[in-house]
């Protein structure tokens, strides 16, 4: 398989695993029909987002790093930078 294909592939098998992680709790939230307990399930969720956001960032660089100028390749980074210094502005 092409590298910059299996790059695709595991940013892909990430982002399912993500959804599915956001459906289970989506689930266990209904099941347990406690605020408090959709609160805790909530910040676990808020954990794990941003981690694999992160991820499949990185992933996604690494496979057009030979096909991109660095200048690029920083302007980049710096969005996403930017994305998380603007979340926690809010």
């Amino acid at each position: 398989m092409h590298p910059i294909l299996s790059m695709a592939f595991w940013m892909g098998c990430l982002r399912i695993f993500s959804g599915c992680l956001e459906i289970t709790a989506g689930f266990f939230m209904l099941h347990f029909r406690s605020v408090e307990t959709a609160l805790k399930i909530n910040s676990v969720l808020a954990l794990v987002g941003p981690l694999i956001m992160i991820t499949v960032t990185s992933l996604g660089l690494v496979g057009i790093s030979s096909q991109v100028s660095l200048e690029k390749m920083l302007i980049i980074l710096s969005g996403v930078l930017l994305i998380f210094w603007g979340i926690n502005k809010i």
